[in-house]
């Protein structure tokens, strides 16, 4: 973030690894993150990204970093979540991303004993150019998505 803006965290987010029950079906579901070298891993792509993700254990203790691959990349959450719901693969997707697809069934969570970390942030943030002032309709539209976000993007498990 420049230093000319200010950050006002909003709520947590979180990673989720998800995949269509209809791939998982003709997949099968990875037992742990090794097992993703044999599936079609659709990538959030950066520039000078590294293809691979990391995970750690959700009880917590030592990351791992996997190599992965896939025959869909892109540098926008909404289509790979639109891509894992057609079928093409496991995504790293937000929470805030995942969460409707997710409660409609179009998507599950895979390996939830396993964190993804390090692809997305960890906070959901309004963000503003820095003044010494606040305008007073800026502070009540962040009190109001602070409390509309308050219990962040809850998934099924």
């Amino acid at each position: 973030m420049p230093e000319t803006h200010v950050a006002w965290t909003l709520c947590e987010t979180r990673s989720v690894l998800v995949a269509s029950p209809d791939y998982l079906q003709r997949r099968g579901a990875p037992a742990d993150p090794q097992a993703l070298a044999g599936h079609d891993c659709l990538g959030y792509r950066r520039a000078g990204g590294v293809l691979s993700w990391r995970f750690e254990p959700a009880g917590g203790g030592a990351q791992v970093s996997v190599p992965t691959r896939g025959c869909f990349a892109a540098n926008n959450s909404e289509a790979l979540r639109e891509a894992a719901i057609g079928g093409l693969g496991l995504a790293v997707l937000s929470d805030f991303t995942a969460q409707r697809a997710l409660l409609d069934g179009l998507l599950v969570p895979v390996l939830p004993d396993w964190r993804p970390v390090g692809l997305f942030g960890d906070s959901l943030c309004a963000i503003r150019p820095y003044s010494p002032t606040v305008p007073k309709a800026v502070q009540v539209f962040v009190a109001w998505l602070r409390e509309a976000l308050k219990e962040g993007f809850p998934l099924p498990r």
